[in-house]
């Protein structure tokens, strides 16, 4: 069984991020294959039962103790990814992490309460985790998103508003940038070091000004401002300019086009999906445009 998980585990490998492949590496094989197998399920987006299939596996790494396995199983907690969104269990998993020396699990429980040690039954004992209620389908549009936003999260949509007249961008653009990228929290920062509600990585924050990038206005003043270019660059073509907001414009002009990564792929479908607008007004005198046009003839 074993050697079939690890035997698995090695054809996927090349579909995953150099972050993730980095991490996994630290790990005993047994637990490498399962983590492999559980990151491969998150990116499955065809499969409706791929996140649930995710968290089973999970589980079983937590069990092993595995952190960052018990980290990933939070998140899909503190989600409700494939499991029943609960807050308390998130928090407890970033707990156990953390008492491993889990760098990401420490900084998310900076964000989160940590009310309750319960464990998830599936982390105790060998049993399945509870799968998250299928909701109807329907377009998971920014309007239905923004509708159920929380009433202390609703005053960055007057600073959006505002910040994005100033640079003639469309501030639903913006408004879903933000829900991908921070699900509206100011003061998340990734492993990357991206930073604040639009994530802004450090090289970007210099690059516009930005002095302090979890301060929200701040924040959206330099990431509105990357958008505002990256639209010019790409002559207002959104998938590749959210595609350079993800990966960098450099990376997709190597590609000729949205680069091969499940990360960015994935990114620009769940952009896509919020805001279906193919393409954005621009100023071409903002910069010259991307040589991918001049290939492309």
């Amino acid at each position: 069984m074993f050697a079939t998980l690890i035997m698995v585990a090695n054809i996927s490998y090349a579909e995953l991020s150099q972050h993730a492949l980095e991490t996994f590496n630290h790990e005993p094989e047994v637990i490498r294959a399962l983590l492999i197998r559980a990151a491969e399920a998150e990116l499955d987006v065809k499969n409706v039962d791929s996140d649930w299939q995710a968290a089973r596996l999970y589980c079983q790494a937590s069990r092993l103790g595995s952190a960052e396995a018990q980290y990933r199983l939070g998140m899909l907690y503190a989600s409700g990814k494939g499991v029943p969104a609960n807050r308390h269990l998130a928090a407890s998993m970033f707990a156990t992490a953390s008492l491993q020396g889990h760098y990401e699990s420490q900084k998310m429980l900076e964000t989160v309460e940590l009310n309750m040690v319960e464990l998830p039954a599936c982390v105790v004992s060998e049993v399945e985790p509870e799968q998250a209620p299928t909701e109807p389908a329907r377009s998971d549009n920014i309007d239905q998103y923004l509708a159920g936003l929380s009433k202390d999260k609703r005053w960055i949509l007057q600073l959006v508003d505002t910040i994005s007249a100033w640079y003639q961008v469309d501030p639903k653009l913006v408004l879903t940038i933000i829900s991908v990228e921070s699900n509206f929290a100011t003061g998340v920062q990734s492993n990357k070091q991206a930073q604040g509600l639009m994530q802004l990585i450090p090289d970007t924050a210099e690059r516009f000004n930005v002095k302090n990038a979890f301060n929200a206005s701040q924040n959206i003043k330099g990431g509105v401002a990357y958008l505002r270019w990256l639209l010019a660059y790409f002559k207002g073509d959104v998938a590749l300019a959210v595609a350079a907001y993800n990966a960098g414009e450099g990376t997709v002009n190597k590609y000729n086009g949205i680069p091969p990564f499940p990360e960015t792929r994935q990114y620009v479908k769940k952009i896509q999906a919020r805001y279906p607008i193919k393409n954005h007004r621009f100023d071409g005198a903002i910069t010259e445009p991307s040589p991918i046009f001049k290939r492309r003839g």
